[in-house]
């Protein structure tokens, strides 16, 4: 039994007319309201990240996979690395990137555009590279080359000394018993290039970034000039 007191107003449903201040809310629906607009945001910001990625891959950074014995032993077959884009893109022919001796690079093979070698600089446009009894001479400046491992280099041939052209770099593979690179087929194109290797994410116990070579100052020793040139 109700029982009401005397002049009580009985309220009925809540509107916005009795208070323009009052904002009605059904909790269901705003509920529904609530978790849909947050859904979208979590499939924009989703997207946003996919095209970032997306754009890194292929303006900035690139994994390959290594085929091969070339590079031994720094670089062994099926590894993974990450390749440095940025050396192929150009703004008013200046490279965004910058190749130097020593670089691990990627690049198309000139006589079969379609496959892909990689292989370490050595010599750099307007240089003379030699080698004899396989020992490397730039200029005919003798080449340290401390990363090579004399396990896979025993054959020590020599080759007639090579003059660089502006535009293009003189290859070798680390391995230099079995590597096909540039003192059989010739020099890269700098437009062939298009990476610059720089950190290997495979396999997990040899995961880092690659060695560079380092190189004394290449100055020409007296003794190692023609006799023609000595004064």
């Amino acid at each position: 039994m109700e029982f009401k007191r005397k002049g009580q107003i009985a309220f009925g449903r809540i509107s916005p007319e009795d208070d323009s201040d009052i904002v009605v809310v059904e909790m269901r629906r705003e509920s529904r309201n609530g978790l849909w607009n947050e859904s979208l945001r979590l499939v924009r910001d989703v997207f946003l990240i996919l095209v970032v990625f997306v754009l890194f891959g292929v303006f900035a950074v690139q994994p390959v996979v290594v085929e091969g014995t070339s590079m031994l032993p720094q670089l062994n077959d099926g590894e993974r690395l990450l390749v440095n884009k940025l050396v192929y893109y150009k703004i008013q022919s200046v490279r965004w990137g910058h190749l130097e001796r020593g670089d691990i690079v990627v690049f198309w093979y000139p006589k079969e555009p379609d496959k892909s070698y990689v292989k370490r600089i050595i010599g750099l446009p307007g240089e003379t590279v030699e080698v004899r009894s396989g020992r490397v001479f730039i200029n005919d400046v003798e080449l340290k080359e401390d990363y090579l491992d004399i396990e896979h280099n025993q054959s020590m041939p020599s080759w007639p000394a090579r003059k660089v052209e502006a535009h293009h770099y003189f290859v070798m593979g680390d391995n230099r018993d079995n590597s096909s690179d540039s003192r059989y087929w010739g020099l890269v194109p700098e437009k062939y290039i298009y990476g610059k290797a720089f950190f290997r994410y495979w396999k997990p116990g040899k995961m880092g970034f690659l060695e560079h070579g380092e190189y004394q100052e290449l100055k020409p020793d007296s003794n190692d000039l023609p006799n023609a040139a000595r004064r």
